[in-house]
């Protein structure tokens, strides 16, 4: 019924890691966004979410999160007709040096303050919410990450 599908707002050093995805993606190519994926189906299963998240992150730029907190979700429709559920989570960085390490998936990784993103103009308006709310639970919740 729906695809599901989960993005990792990771921030280091007052920056927000976005990816440039492959113009080759169905899905938004050649855009920037948070790293994420889809869920695969494993039948019975626990964390999928958490898990499917970090095995993502560790596929397509190479590092480990942890701490994964809840920040929201939405609904979408890609241009094929494919009715999306997404699911954004703050991640810790663990370790690992982000890069751009799946080539069919992501051809650049870069680093944005939240005011870089919130200002830059080709931006889809959902990634500049995403990362609003991410920015304001990281600045609630400092002392607990």
């Amino acid at each position: 019924m729906f695809v599901v599908n989960v993005e990792g707002a990771i921030h280091r050093n007052g920056k927000w890691l976005l990816i440039l995805r492959s113009a080759n993606e169905e899905h938004a190519g050649g855009s920037l966004s948070l790293v994420g994926g889809k869920c695969e189906i494993e039948g019975d299963s626990s964390n999928i979410l958490e898990r499917t998240l970090k095995r993502e992150i560790l596929e397509e730029v190479g590092c480990e999160v942890t701490d994964l907190r809840y920040v929201n979700s939405s609904s979408f429709v890609t241009e094929s007709g494919i009715n999306v559920v997404d699911i954004v989570f703050l991640c810790h960085h663990k370790s690992g040096e982000p890069y751009a390490k799946s080539n069919e998936e992501v051809d650049k990784v870069i680093w944005m303050t939240t005011s870089e993103i919130l200002a830059h103009t080709d931006l889809p308006v959902y990634l500049k919410e995403n990362v609003k709310l991410a920015d304001k639970f990281l600045q609630e919740n400092l002392n607990t990450i």
